[in-house]
Formats: C-alpha cells, sequence, structure tokens
C-alpha cells in the first residue's frame, strides 16, 4: 500500500509556484475552498490548485507527483453529484480548466479536436455552425466539459439513440504518473490493431491519467426534430406506451419519463403541458429529415393510443423547449417536497424500470419518506430522488437506509447501483455488493499498471 505525502512542504510549494506561476497555483484557504467541493456536497480540503495551460505543464507535475507520492485530482467544472473530483486524501488538485482550445472541426474526417477544458455544449456550438453534430448530451452538457464528460462516461438525454460519450471517443491523449505521454487511437474512425486502450481510460474517473487532448467522432447535424410530451393516468400506462413506441420500429433521440411525485413537485411551482389528471409523463425526441420526423412523430403518437394517454402535446423549436423546460425543472422542483434530497442514479434492463420505479415508491413508504422517480427510459436510467429534511437526525438515518434499500432493489433486478454518475465518494462502500473480489482485483491490477503508486484520484474504492 502506498504511504502517501503527509502535507505539502515548502519545497513541495516552491516547486509547484515555479512551474505554475502567478495565479496557477493557489495555496490559500479561501482559492483552496472552490476546489474542495463538486456537486455531490461532499467535502475535503486540497492543499493545492495548479492550472495547467500546456502539455509540458501537465507531464512535469505527474512526473513530481510520483516521486513524491503526492494525491492527484484531476477536476474540470465539477458538477459530478458522486464526489469523484473531492480530494478525500489532501493533495493537489489539477485544474483542467484553462485547457480550453477547440483545435479543429473537420468537416471532411468527420471529427473533432480539442482540449478537455472545453464546455461541452461549446463544441457542440462550434460543430453546429459547420452542421456538424457530437450528440453527448449530459444534463449538464452548458456547464460540464468534454474532459470531465469522457472521463466519466457521461450519458445523457439521447443516449437511447446516439449511445453514451464512451462511443464518440476516437482518440485520447493522455499524461500518466511519472509524465509519460501516452496517445491512444487518432482520426480514423475504425481501428482494431492492439487493445482499445482508449475507451477504458474513457470512464476511467481520473484513475489512470490526465486528458490532454481529445479526438471525438461527428456526425452529420440532423436538420429537424420534434418532441412530444405525454401524460398517462399512472406509471403502468405510460410503460406501456413506451414498449408500444418501440415495437412500432420508432427510434427516438430522447425517452425520458417521469412519475407521479416528480410532476406533483414541477405543478408546486409551474404550470405544465401535461393534463391535470396525469400521474406520470414520457417526453420524446425524433430528430432527422423533416420528412422523416414527420413520419415517425406521426406513427409514435398513433403507437401511443393503444396506452390511452390523458394528454398529447407536439412542438417544434420554441413549443419544443416549452416542453422540455418540464424536464429541466425537475432538480429545482423536486426541493418544493423537503428541503434535502438524495439524489441516486440506478440502471435496471428497460423492461423492469415500472418495477423499479413501484418498488422505490415502496422502500420511501417503509421508511416514511417520499420517494421521486425519473430519467432515461431508453436505456433504463433511473434518477431516484429520496426526499428528507437534514435538521431530521431521524429523517437523515431513515434515507439513509432508503439508499441502501434502493440499490439492493437494482441490484436484485438485475441492475446497477450507478447508471452515469460513478461511485466516487457516496457510492465506494456499496461497490463491493456489485463486483466480485476477482473482478475488484482485476481492476485494481490494471489501474497499477498505468499508476503503481497509486496517487490518481486515491480513496475512492478499489
Amino acid at each position: 500500500m502506498t504511504k502517501y505525502a503527509a502535507a505539502l512542504t515548502k519545497a513541495h510549494t516552491d516547486f509547484l509556484t515555479d512551474l505554475f506561476p502567478g495565479d496557477g497555483c493557489l495555496l490559500s484557504p479561501e482559492e483552496l475552498a472552490v476546489f474542495s467541493i463538486d456537486a455531490s456536497q461532499e467535502q475535503a480540503m486540497p492543499w493545492a490548485v495548479v492550472r495547467p495551460e500546456t502539455r509540458e505543464q501537465v507531464q512535469a507535475v505527474l512526473a513530481w507527483a510520483d516521486r513524491e507520492r503526492m494525491p492527484i485530482y484531476g477536476r474540470a467544472r465539477g458538477t459530478g453529484r458522486v464526489g469523484n473530483a473531492v480530494p478525500s486524501l489532501g493533495g493537489v488538485v489539477v485544474s483542467m480548466l484553462r485547457m480550453n482550445r477547440i483545435i479543429d472541426v473537420n468537416a471532411s474526417d468527420f471529427v473533432a479536436v480539442a482540449q478537455p477544458g472545453v464546455v461541452t455544449a461549446d463544441l457542440q456550438a462550434a460543430c453546429a455552425a459547420k452542421h456538424l453534430f457530437y450528440p453527448p448530451d449530459p444534463a449538464s452538457v452548458k456547464m460540464s466539459t468534454l474532459g470531465g464528460n469522457i472521463a466519466t462516461c457521461a450519458g445523457g438525454l439521447k443516449a437511447v439513440k446516439y449511445g453514451v460519450t464512451r462511443d464518440w471517443v476516437l482518440g485520447i491523449e493522455a499524461v500518466l504518473p511519472g509524465g509519460t505521454l501516452l496517445r491512444m487511437g487518432g482520426r480514423s474512425h475504425k481501428d482494431v490493431v492492439g487493445l482499445d486502450l482508449k475507451r477504458l481510460f474513457a470512464g476511467s474517473n481520473g484513475t489512470l491519467g490526465l486528458f490532454t487532448e481529445l479526438t471525438v467522432k461527428l456526425i452529420p447535424l440532423p436538420e429537424a426534430a420534434t418532441s412530444v410530451l405525454v401524460g398517462f393516468a399512472d406509471m403502468t400506462s405510460s410503460m406501456d406506451g413506451a414498449k408500444a413506441v418501440f415495437q412500432a420500429g420508432v427510434l427516438p433521440a430522447a425517452c425520458e419519463f417521469m412519475d407521479g411525485p416528480t410532476l406533483q413537485a414541477i405543478r408546486m411551482g409551474d404550470t405544465i403541458p401535461v393534463a391535470n389528471s396525469a400521474q406520470a409523463a414520457l417526453l420524446f425526441m425524433v430528430d432527422g429529415t423533416p420528412e422523416g420526423v414527420d413520419a415517425e412523430v406521426g406513427r409514435l403518437v398513433a403507437a401511443l393510443q393503444s396506452a390511452n394517454p390523458v394528454s398529447v402535446d407536439v412542438g417544434s423549436g420554441a413549443e419544443a423547449e416549452a416542453l422540455w423546460d418540464v424536464r429541466r425543472s425537475i432538480s429545482p422542483a423536486s426541493f418544493r417536497l423537503k428541503p434535502d434530497k438524495m439524489a441516486e442514479d440506478i440502471a435496471v434492463p428497460r423492461g423492469q424500470v415500472g418495477v423499479a420505479v413501484a418498488a422505490a415508491h415502496d422502500i420511501g413508504r417503509e421508511h416514511g419518506l417520499q420517494v421521486l422517480c425519473f430519467g432515461h427510459l431508453g436505456d433504463g436510467n433511473i434518477h431516484v430522488g429520496i426526499m428528507f429534511d437534514r435538521s431530521i437526525p431521524s429523517e437523515v438515518e431513515r434515507a439513509h437506509a432508503a439508499k441502501v434499500a434502493v440499490f439492493h432493489m437494482a441490484l436484485k433486478l438485475g441492475g446497477t447501483i450507478s447508471g452515469e454518475h460513478g461511485t466516487g465518494l457516496t457510492k465506494a462502500s456499496f461497490v463491493h455488493e456489485q463486483l466480485t473480489e476477482e473482478e475488484r482485483q482485476m481492476m485494481a491490477g490494471v489501474r497499477r499498471v498505468f499508476d503503481p503508486h497509486g496517487i490518481m484520484n486515491p480513496g475512492k474504492g478499489l
């Protein structure tokens, strides 16, 4: 087991301030506090923060860190919800936000090349200007970065049609502990020479190295898109409706669901284009050519009739934005039910989503708490919000117990304790319930090949 550096010495600070002059190295408590927390609200103070602008600086700091056994925590915008970017053992946070250049958007090769600190929505806009499309679409797309999305293999709303971030990565340039620069893949859309290391790095959560340049695949920008928001009397009807859509041969770009408690929370502060009688809703997006979209929307709406929807709203352009505002409002609206939330993201086989949602509601009732469920129906990814009041100790205890029960339920249904958020700090203690000892040891062995002293994002399990 690695014996990590116990603190930052004067020699350490001298090295860092020389390598990262000016505000490239942060050392004051006020400056460090910003980098001590992510969207999970887990918190731990780093000893220093550095902000590289070149790959050479990244190589130098990782060569130094490996010699000094200094914990290293890569970080972008801190939008992760499981504490993966939190420096739980102190050490040095490496913020990649100053490496934020879009290097190339190429309509001949259908690739984009960018540094890890580029905000994903900015990359998408640069691609759209050339009538190209980078599909991965996590909910944090306007805030999170390409490097953060690839490090976590972010999912998102359009995963049902376009897959997750890993499916769009063609090439990764990364620096390993010790300073080695590793280039994996490139601009070619097909390559079967050797092991596909870039797919290993996509989703590695900063445990293998730090990205310095990324190459992603593009496709032509869809000419048109239409959204359909559908209300149902209950969850069972909504699941029947979704099943009918897929059986009709329609593959939507997005297929989201919302349960009754979710709609209740939204209605407490907003008027929404869903029938008041609806206790569940589905939100679809169909994209492609104008003619193709019109035909698919017609087939989708016709297929839904077998499930007796209580409302159907179809919109394009600004009208579609109003429909998607319902989905975007869920997270802030949930706090109308209770002041605090444990936000979990299980995934189950797609045919088990209705069963899982019903079971989550039962778990909430058993623990005297309200539980709301929404998420990506197209790939079985369910966001489970366990609502509670942190000022009431008994509710905190019951919320933790409900969280454990939700994880056990997901595993029993053949699912996973995390569909897209990862495990980080908040789920690290549950990993052994999904992965066997043999699997964990194999993964730890792979990690040691790249990071023999375990300095990359330590304290997060495995």
